[in-house]
């Protein structure tokens, strides 16, 4: 592979597995211990919508992709705050009117064929300059929170009615931990698509609670798990002529089965 690295989407395919996947490992962390990982499928499934708007209108597919699952992301948060034992329903619903309005706009758009495999399976490979700014902007954005906001979202993670007892504001962090992941999952849907993000959010996540002791150290090593599962997966997807986001999954799968069967026991 390393002729390959001559190659401009190449090189762009490595940088945005990389970023994406420390965005993914700081992200999926939060989402494991809030336990809202169906958030990630509900949205992801939800950003159809604004794909399919973004293709109707002629915008940018990560602007309408974005927009629309902010807005899911509010919406939830708005619906949710009060009784998060119900996220679930609310996450299924808008879920099934995402993926309804994106189909519909789709088919509204005249003469166009999406090609729905780009977003059901991801679409590395395509990521261009533009993308790769957008990346790394929404990860310097989730290191500059969990870097000033770190306590107030580990309390409300773990406690949020005694992080509220303790003057927090659970409302904004609650908010602003389901924005956070609306868009990693929309960066995330560029490099695994929308049917693997959740696998991307939770296995690297999985194996780094079992190594880990704090949610910190949690976050920083899921993020070079998934990483290493990344870039491993370019390799296969590469040397062997598969589709990628398919190839990182699968190499991730992999992985965590290794790592159960060998050290299973003494992670419990």
């Amino acid at each position: 592979m390393i002729e390959a690295l001559s190659y401009d989407f190449v090189q762009h395919a490595i940088i945005a597995g990389i970023l994406v996947s420390f965005a993914a490992g700081i992200i999926g962390s939060l989402i494991v211990v809030n336990r809202m990982v169906f958030l990630a499928g509900g949205i992801a499934h939800t950003s159809y919508g604004g794909i399919g708007l973004a293709v109707y209108f002629g915008l940018p597919i990560f602007l309408g992709a974005s927009l629309f699952a902010v807005g899911a992301a509010l919406l939830i948060a708005t619906l949710t705050m009060k009784s998060r034992h119900r996220i679930d329903t609310f996450i299924g619903l808008i879920w099934a009117v995402g993926m309804a309005i994106g189909v519909i706009f789709v088919d509204l758009t005249p003469g166009y064929n999406v090609d729905l495999m780009s977003y059901l399976f991801g679409s590395i490979l395509a990521v261009n300059t533009e993308d790769l700014y957008f990346m790394g902007g929404l990860l310097a954005v989730i290191l500059f929170v969990i870097t000033f906001g770190y306590r107030h979202i580990l309390a409300v993670s773990y406690d949020s009615e005694y992080a509220a007892l303790r003057g927090v504001n659970v409302r904004f962090y609650y908010t602003l931990i389901l924005i956070l992941s609306a868009l990693t999952v929309v960066v995330a849907i560029k490099v695994v698509g929308l049917i693997l993000v959740i696998a991307m959010l939770t296995i690297p996540v999985y194996i780094a609670e079992k190594l880990s002791n704090s949610l910190f150290s949690m976050m920083l090593l899921s993020g070079a798990i998934a990483t290493l599962f990344t870039l491993v997966g370019l390799w296969f997807s590469y040397t062997y002529n598969l589709t990628s986001g398919a190839s990182i999954i699968l190499v991730s799968a992999a992985s965590l089965g290794l790592f159960l069967l060998f050290f299973g026991k003494k992670t419990q």
